[in-house]
């Protein structure tokens, strides 16, 4: 039996570019209009690019840095059908080769209830993702999300101020913290998200300045785990070249990993660049390296599973969460037996 009814690839996907430095690029191959757009030039040591319908075109932060929002017209500057165009910035358009991880949302109207009522927003209940826009109150609040799932992964991001990406992750509990644009670990602070997790319906933020300043604009990017498209949980390494195995229950696309409990650097990894196993080379979210040329890991067909002792992955004793997407489910809904690559 299938796990889910769609592709994967209906609202989750990476694509690979090598830009022009035209004024107007259309980048294809996406698949749908993209509601979430992450560019990172692959060659060079530049800016992590999100961009996202709610915001609008050319309104861009940046994973690895704590700047307020900025809008560039050469940067990402309409999504199409079937993808998005970018002007010549160097971060998303000069003849460097670049990657770009896509997710559809799409559905902007219908959401009631909750105490923190989001000005924009963008979220769908089939892949479980969803965009919101708000303005900070300093008092503690629920936002109706509207995803049926339970939500596993927030990333907050401040606009108007310079400010850390703030994560909440349910491996590390809703009294706790990780930023995004940082390699250090976890930290106690319950006024993050109110020391309350997520639940069907809602989400909570609380009162801290990092998460919803009186008068500051904010972003959340919300995903819940869809089983056979999505998988967020944690691991622990064994500090062996025959390394941990990580259930997903499909073959991913995409994961995103940290260690919690040391400073080690957010780790990210796709199955476009190369895309083979050994080599699945890693970028970093909250680095602007170009990809490195480690082999870290093999990606299955209903997981992945390290092939170094690397501490940044695979330490031994070190507690890892992580966010997975897939590329092809177990059993897909045309009944085919997923397999490694």
């Amino acid at each position: 039996m299938a796990y889910i009814s769609f592709q994967p690839s209906d609202f989750f996907n990476t694509i690979l570019y090598t830009g022009d430095s035209g004024a107007a690029q259309a980048q294809t191959g996406v698949g749908f209009s993209a509601d979430l757009t992450w560019i990172k030039d692959r060659d060079s040591s530049e800016e992590h690019v999100w961009t996202d319908t709610v915001r609008g075109a050319t309104y861009w932060i940046r994973s690895n840095a704590t700047n307020a929002q900025g809008s560039i017209a050469s940067l990402l500057q309409s999504w199409q059908s079937d993808g998005f165009t970018v002007g010549n910035n160097g971060v998303v358009g000069t003849t460097d080769d670049y990657v770009a991880w896509n997710w559809k949302a799409g559905t902007t109207t219908g959401l009631t209830g909750g105490t923190i009522t989001p000005s924009a927003y963008s979220f769908n209940a089939t892949p479980q993702v969803g965009i919101y826009k708000r303005t900070g109150t300093a008092s503690a609040g629920t936002i109706t999300h509207g995803l049926g799932g339970v939500p596993k992964m927030i990333i907050t991001k401040n606009l108007t101020d310079t400010a850390n990406w703030r994560v909440y992750h349910t491996s590390i509990g809703s009294g706790n913290g990780i930023n995004l644009n940082e390699s250090a670990g976890d930290y106690s602070d319950a006024n993050l998200w109110n020391g309350t997790d997520p639940t069907s319906t809602v989400y909570s933020i609380g009162s801290s300045n990092d998460t919803n300043k009186s008068g500051s604009d904010f972003i959340d990017y919300v995903f819940c785990p869809v089983k056979g498209f999505s998988s967020i949980g944690k691991y622990t390494g064994n500090g062996s070249t025959d390394g941990t195995f990580v259930y997903t229950g499909f073959r991913p696309a995409f994961i995103m990993l940290k260690r919690w409990n040391a400073t080690a650097d957010w780790m990210l990894f796709d199955t476009k660049r190369l895309g083979y196993n050994a080599d699945n080379n890693a970028l970093n979210p909250n680095l602007t390296d170009a990809a490195g040329t480690t082999d870290y890991l093999d990606i299955n067909s209903n997981g992945f599973k390290f092939r170094t002792s690397d501490s940044l992955v695979n330490h031994s004793g070190g507690y890892f969460l992580y966010m997975a997407f897939a590329e092809f489910p177990t059993v897909s809904s045309n009944d085919i037996p997923g397999v490694a690559r």
